[in-house]
């Protein structure tokens, strides 16, 4: 006979794990489960274990990301688009600072890889928007360029979220957008004022 699965004790599991890691808490069955109804074979029928508890977790910060990025609007300015993009991944990355490590947890698989992808997957859309308005060259490579840009935002992100560097420095990202995509072959002036204009990180 099949196990009864309740998508609510998943959910449930999967966000008490989160906040243990917020707080720094070690994970463990006990703990995941401690002043809940349910028992610690919860987490075997619903992830088979600990390992994939963690991937469901890693999983969890991808969605909430691209919940955040999904907010992000279509203004018809693919650069501010791209800007805005960037600006909230760093806000999602300063709300979940833990969460966030555990999403580049490489040890542990993800659920849904594809998923996971989709997220980098709006930043490649909106760069061959601006490359078709004129705003790149042509030959710009959309991929290549959406990764660049999410290098940059994830630098500050481990820099800043998770690392030494205080709040001021995400303005960094400002002028080092803005040197990529001048030299993607937008035109400075125009530029800046975009990328000024979708950076706000809230």
């Amino acid at each position: 006979m099949g196990r009864t699965r309740n998508p609510a004790v998943r959910s449930m599991l999967i966000e008490r794990a989160a906040q243990m890691v917020a707080a720094r808490e070690p994970v463990t069955l006990r703990g995941l489960v401690a002043g809940t109804e349910v028992s610690t074979m919860a987490v075997y029928t619903y992830f088979d274990g600990i390992d994939g508890l963690w991937r469901a977790v890693r999983q969890e910060g991808f969605t909430r990301l691209a919940a955040r990025l999904a907010h992000v609007p279509d203004t018809g300015d693919p650069v501010r688009d791209l800007a805005a993009l960037g600006s909230a991944y760093l806000a999602n990355a300063l709300a979940e600072p833990d969460l966030y490590r555990v999403m580049f947890d490489a040890g542990f698989e993800l659920e849904d890889a594809p998923a996971a992808d989709a997220t980098l997957e709006r930043l490649v859309t909106a760069v061959a928007s601006a490359r078709d308005l004129g705003r790149f060259r042509a030959e710009v490579d959309a991929l290549e360029l959406a990764t660049q840009s999410w290098v940059i935002g994830h630098g500050l992100a481990a820099l800043v979220a998770t690392g030494p560097l205080p709040a001021e420095a995400l303005d960094h990202g400002i002028p080092m957008l803005t040197a990529l995509f001048v030299g993607a072959g937008d035109e400075p002036q125009l530029c800046a004022r975009s990328v000024r204009a979708g950076w706000r990180i809230n």
